[in-house]
């Protein structure tokens, strides 16, 4: 029987559907100018909200789901390395589509497209602002209008991340389940794991945990997502017709963004380290990747996501140096879950 509970495999969240999504730190671009895909630099941890009812907002009990550490600024990718079958992949920022701009939806539509195709899909960097770009995401705290969400509603009520997964339908999954049987068995060599590139190597971020706080349940800072500098990504258009999906979403989750202090009261676990300083990495000559696929046909870009301004022009210039990096570090890229993590009203 299928397993239809959103659950976390060590800081990897899986949706019904055989969907996987790993919250993923990387360096901030600068909000000028259209760069290469920055590196991974480790994973947010990831815990379930139900585990800390005693310390967490009574808003977020409400709409159960589960919670990150990042810092002011900092920048997040979301790889969805590892998914097993065909998946449509709604991604909400402040509940407006990262792909569409639209309102968040609880169906599936192509007109225009308010979802990622999995696993074609390999990652997403940021909200669809242009023809083979996106903008990064990066965290900023609600009440200064900088997120997606307030710049778009003209309000900040929701923050975070939602995330939606629908499966193929009865009919269309069966037909690919034997196209894969056929293909494995002529390909008995290659382990099926996934239909397209794994996301970048990237180092763990390790972390001490400790006893969860005694402390009394309060409201957090909230904190959502705005936009910050311009990279080459396509989002890739669905080549199924609607009526290849399901009408059902199969699994949905609240993804909360806590500050650093807060991750520290709720959980009693110290947050990662901020993120190094984007210059010495170049300097140390570590990668970064341009992701090339000819064959790709793109979303189209909407004005409402287009319109999006990056956070700088609410929280001031970036002072952090920039430094581009060589030609010769750009990377051409061509067991049993845990608890299940409960949803609310959202």
């Amino acid at each position: 029987m299928a397993d239809d509970a959103v659950r976390i495999d060590g800081n990897t969240l899986r949706l019904p559907g055989g969907v996987r999504v790993r919250f993923m730190r990387t360096l901030r671009l600068p909000e000028t100018g259209t760069h290469e895909l920055p590196p991974g630099l480790g994973e947010f941890p990831v815990r379930r909200v139900e585990d800390h009812a005693d310390t967490v907002p009574a808003e977020w009990r409400a709409r159960g789901g589960v919670m990150l550490p990042v810092y002011l600024r900092e920048a997040m990718w979301l790889s969805f390395a590892g998914s097993t079958e065909p998946a449509a992949l709604q991604v909400g920022v402040g509940k407006v589509c990262a792909v569409s701009g639209r309102p968040w939806s609880s169906l599936l539509a192509q007109d225009p497209q308010n979802y990622v195709v999995l696993p074609r899909q390999p990652w997403l960097d940021g909200i669809n602002s242009g023809k083979g770009t996106v903008r990064q995401f990066v965290a900023v705290p609600l009440g200064l209008g900088a997120t997606v969400e307030g710049q778009i509603t003209g309000e900040e009520v929701w923050g975070g991340l939602q995330l939606q997964s629908f499966r193929l339908n009865d009919a269309e999954l069966a037909k690919w389940r034997a196209w894969e049987r056929r293909r494995s068995v002529r390909t008995r060599s290659v382990k099926s794991v996934s239909a397209f590139g794994a996301a970048p190597p990237a180092p763990g971020a390790a972390m001490a945990a400790a006893p969860a706080s005694a402390a009394r349940a309060r409201s957090a800072p909230a904190m959502g997502l705005g936009v910050g500098g311009s990279m080459r990504q396509e989002v890739y258009a669905d080549e199924r017709s609607r009526g290849a999906w399901a009408r059902e979403p199969a699994g949905r989750v609240f993804v909360h963004l806590v500050t650093p202090p807060e991750w520290r009261r709720i959980t009693g676990e110290a947050p990662p380290p901020s993120p190094v300083d984007r210059a010495a990495y170049t300097r140390a000559g570590l990668p970064w990747f341009e992701y090339y696929d000819d064959a790709a046909q793109d979303v189209a870009p909407t004005d409402t996501l287009g319109s999006v301004r990056p956070v700088g022009e609410w929280l001031g210039d970036d002072h952090e140096p920039w430094q581009e990096p060589a030609p010769h570090q750009v990377k051409q890229l061509g067991d049993a879950p845990g608890e299940p993590v409960a949803d609310g009203d959202w």
